[in-house]
């Protein structure tokens, strides 16, 4: 790993038991890069060595990527899936989309669906949101009990060791945006009818409860950045310090794993191709 690599890895790391306060972090934070054309440059060579990476990967067969991505609306998470792994080999990746569980999802327990969409051995996984709305939205909306939040917390930590006991690397990226960047970006949304999909009259509703939300992520990153799945909270106001941020992580957390093509149980020169 390179020294720019721990760098930016420690400055958005969250260590395990960290008074978390998103309100001191900065959103716009962009003194680990340089100018922003360089910087998109080697972001695309980023995801290249990413694909390569992954290739190796999915030849071990043994082991799995997850990629977990949380944020408030328009913080980015889509954009950071096309930027970060529009290179790689769609054999290897899946990407789930986690919206408002369906009547089965809700007949079953809350990590039910999510340990279904797991990745299997070989691939990378990323997680479109995830069983974190359970300690996020159901705690602002109070659409469960305080003492059922609670229990989560440690529940979801148990979760996630034990994907790691069996195999699975876990990486988790909190998309930090400011409440004005976010209005901005809904505006756009507004502005331009190609993008009249993606709005959603309710995320206006969601932004009274800004305040509550991170207050939420705050606990959320205090009691989950665990030793062995940390959180990193991710400058996102500004979408190539975000792109570039998470495709440095993602490379040099690939190459900690240093996954190996499998050698061959016969004889390459025993064989004649006519």
């Amino acid at each position: 790993m390179t020294e720019l690599e721990r760098s930016i890895i420690a400055r958005v790391r969250v260590e395990p038991g960290e008074n978390v306060s998103l309100r001191e972090r900065d959103p716009r934070d962009s003194r680990l890069f340089g100018e922003e054309k360089g910087t998109k440059s080697a972001t695309a060579a980023l995801a290249k060595e990413i694909d390569a990476l992954q290739d190796r990967l999915y030849a071990e067969g043994s082991r799995a990527l997850l990629v977990i991505l949380q944020g408030t609306d328009t913080s980015g998470k889509d954009g950071t899936i096309r930027n970060v792994f529009n290179a790689t080999g769609p054999l290897g990746v899946s990407v789930t989309p986690f919206g408002v569980p369906s009547k089965a999802e809700q007949a079953h327990d809350y990590l039910w669906r999510v340990h279904a969409a797991c990745p299997r051995r070989g691939t990378i996984g990323i997680f479109n949101r995830s069983h974190y709305e359970s300690v996020l939205v159901e705690k602002v909306r109070n659409l469960s009990s305080p003492e059922l939040i609670e229990q989560r917390y440690d529940q979801i930590n148990a979760f996630e060791k034990h994907l790691v006991e069996n195999g699975t690397t876990i990486l988790k990226f909190l998309l930090h945006i400011s409440k004005d960047e976010q209005k901005e970006r809904l505006q756009e949304r507004l502005n331009d009818p190609r993008k009249h999909w993606k709005f959603n009259p309710g995320d206006l509703d969601d932004r009274t409860h800004w305040d509550e939300y991170q207050d939420a992520y705050d606990i959320m990153l205090q009691r989950c950045s665990t030793p062995h799945a940390p959180w990193h909270v991710i400058p996102a106001d500004r979408k190539w310090v975000r792109n570039a941020t998470i495709a440095t992580i993602v490379k040099a957390t690939l190459e900690e794993m240093d996954p190996q093509y499998p050698k061959a149980q016969w004889k390459p020169g025993a064989f004649t191709i006519s």
